[in-house]
């Protein structure tokens, strides 16, 4: 009797077990990974028609090309090469800046992270572009960054750089931060960055503080 009671008992477990692994749901992605099977292109507002543009292959980025009518020539480069890693992304979460036909700032998020990226993208093939992969980009919701900046940390600073005329501005958090970019809001909760004000939520040790500052861009 008890050893027929100890294997149902076993057996009811083991289902509860099954149940819950067959019905439990995957960690929540950033954003929608489904498949995207279209080239992605932006264009900006110069009477050049300057562009970038994300081909796709196998539902991943596969290259970014950049140019305008009559530069002649068109800038690419392998997507997972420039940054180097796989990402996936989707067309709401990606922002492109366009500086009349000298460069575009295109902004990212990683939809199964969450980690932003920014790439300043010169359409002079002498000038390089530009990488940041510790993006702080207003796609995410809990970083409210006013229009026309680009906001980034180096895990001991936040910066802040206007995307049309260069001007910077820094805060520091007055030590460097334990940060894993693939998992940002473990150290940066939340922040807000204006031409004027940086101010940001961040956990120092186990306790999170917050950081502001009046500032001048130049």
């Amino acid at each position: 009797m008890r050893t027929t009671l100890f294997f149902a008992f076993l057996a009811i477990t083991v289902g509860s077990v099954q149940s819950c692994n067959w019905f439990s749901s995957p960690p929540p992605t950033f954003c929608d990974t489904a498949c995207i099977k279209e080239n992605i292109r932006f264009s900006g507002t110069h009477e050049d028609i300057p562009y970038v543009e994300i081909s796709v292959a196998n539902c991943l980025p596969d290259t970014l090309s950049w140019s305008y009518s009559g530069l002649g020539t068109k800038r690419k480069i392998g997507f997972a090469y420039l940054i180097g890693r796989t990402v996936k992304i989707n067309n709401d979460f990606i922002k492109v800046q366009f500086k009349d036909n000298q460069y575009a700032w295109i902004l990212f998020n990683d939809c199964v992270t969450g980690r932003g990226f920014q790439i300043q993208l010169p359409y002079d093939k002498a000038t390089p572009f530009r990488l940041k992969s510790s993006g702080l980009n207003p796609l995410d919701p809990k970083f409210s960054i006013e229009e026309g900046l680009i906001a980034n940390t180096d895990r001991g600073n936040l910066f802040v750089e206007d995307a049309m005329d260069g001007k910077k501005a820094m805060m520091t958090f007055g030590e460097k931060l334990d940060i894993d970019y693939d998992v940002i809001h473990d150290h940066i909760d939340s922040v807000s960055i204006t031409r004027n004000k940086l101010w940001a939520k961040i956990k120092i040790g186990n306790k999170w503080v917050v950081k502001e500052k009046n500032i001048t861009m130049q």
